[in-house]
């Protein structure tokens, strides 16, 4: 038995994997898209961010489905769409639209992968195993966000066409997983009088640590690495010293590998204790950032990117490793789902920090991104004090 849980484990690691994978494949790209299509700074950062409305999407859908329907049918025609996104964004370096319509099938990928995923791993590992299917989860899936980076960086810096091969090889890698999919077992029975009506889940006795813990801590899981992945190598390109893609390999790898930290920090201190350690990273990270973009030492942008990956893996450890301790079987996809439905907007933050400069750039002249990236860090510290200040009193029971 335990072998079959542990092969079943390894299996469902791949497929979330391959979806983190997918998601950054193009990352790299963002300056050969702006370059390539004439794009400003929002239409870049745009390519990044758009994939949140297929992400909404999902995380709505998700869960309800999930408890009708089981895992399996939910994450397996979503892992497929994940691979044929990579065959439409082949077609986005020739076409705006298509690059955002490929963003959007990888947001509906990620949102119903990752998010029934997760509560599809700690089903098969088993009561008791919260904090170590989180870490688990938070690991394989930003093994998956950095490996794309470095290999479409490799890629362009020694081979041709690296705006149509990086992106066939994740869709052929994908179509192998998805042979292997049927292996895995399911956890959660079919159950057609489930409600498709979305729930958060919450257990009653759990809100003031979901809503004063989770909640001020969710949006940044995502709103620290995106800023690393997309906006500071954009604004950093025409300042670097050799080629802008690798720039923004080098950091997008940095960011998503910078989650490893998640495993021993989080294993040692405990999920609460986690929460303000990962913020303290992220607004180290958003600091280091905002001096690289506003002295042009864009070498400070990769130490940024790392501490804004590490800054995500911990935080997102922590909250899972929580909401898998709040939660019973009827609820743990919907809950889960409803933390990812919290944390993915962040992805947009890359386009709100260009978008509030344009709109204070008359008052503030060329100063406006660092007064706008200045206030996102003030924003930041406030989430940090709130959330830290609730985690460290105690938690009521949930059991």
């Amino acid at each position: 038995m335990s072998d079959k849980l542990s092969r079943d484990a390894v299996l469902l690691s791949a497929v979330l994997f391959v979806v983190g994978w997918g998601t950054n494949v193009s990352t790299p790209f963002l300056v050969l898209y702006k370059e390539r299509l004439d794009l400003g700074n929002n239409a870049t950062v745009g390519i990044f961010v758009v994939y949140v409305l297929g992400i909404l999407g999902a995380l709505f859908l998700a869960g309800p489905l999930s408890n009708r329907l089981g895992r399996k049918p939910l994450v397996l025609p979503f892992t497929i769409i994940s691979g044929l996104a990579s065959i439409v964004m082949i077609f986005g370096r020739d076409y705006f639209a298509a690059l955002l319509l490929g963003r959007l099938m990888l947001g509906m990928a990620s949102g119903a992968v990752l998010g029934v995923g997760s509560a599809w791993m700690l089903e098969l590992l088993g009561p008791g195993n919260e904090l170590r299917s989180a870490v688990i989860t938070t690991v394989v899936t930003y093994t998956g966000f950095g490996f794309g980076p470095v290999v479409s960086t490799v890629y362009e810096r020694f081979f041709d066409a690296p705006l149509v091969v990086p992106f066939l090889i994740h869709a052929l890698v994908t179509a192998l997983v998805v042979l292997a999919f049927g292996g895995i077992r399911e956890t959660h029975a079919r159950n057609p009088e489930a409600s498709l009506r979305t729930k958060i889940g919450i257990p009653p006795n759990a809100r003031r640590t979901f809503f004063l813990v989770v909640v001020p801590a969710a949006i940044w899981v995502f709103a620290f690495p995106s800023m690393g992945f997309a906006l500071f190598p954009v604004l950093l390109s025409d300042a670097t010293d050799g080629s802008p893609v690798l720039l923004a390999g080098m950091s997008g790898a940095l960011t998503a590998w910078g989650a490893m930290v998640a495993r021993p920090l989080v294993n040692r201190i405990g999920p609460s204790r986690a929460l303000p350690y990962g913020m303290s990273m992220g607004i180290g990270g958003y600091i280091a950032g905002t001096t690289a973009f506003g002295t042009g030492w864009w070498g400070l942008a990769l130490p940024a990117a790392l501490m804004l990956g590490a800054a995500s893996g911990v935080i997102s450890a922590g909250c899972l490793a929580i909401l898998g301790g709040l939660a019973n079987d009827d609820t743990r996809s919907q809950l889960t789902s409803t933390f990812f439905l919290l944390a993915y907007p962040g992805m947009a933050m890359p386009l709100i920090v260009t978008s509030a400069a344009t709109l204070i750039g008359d008052s503030f002249g060329p100063s406006g991104l660092t007064v706008a990236l200045l206030g996102l860090t003030t924003i930041a510290i406030g989430a940090a004090i709130l959330a830290s200040t609730a985690a460290a009193r105690p938690q009521p029971s949930t059991t």
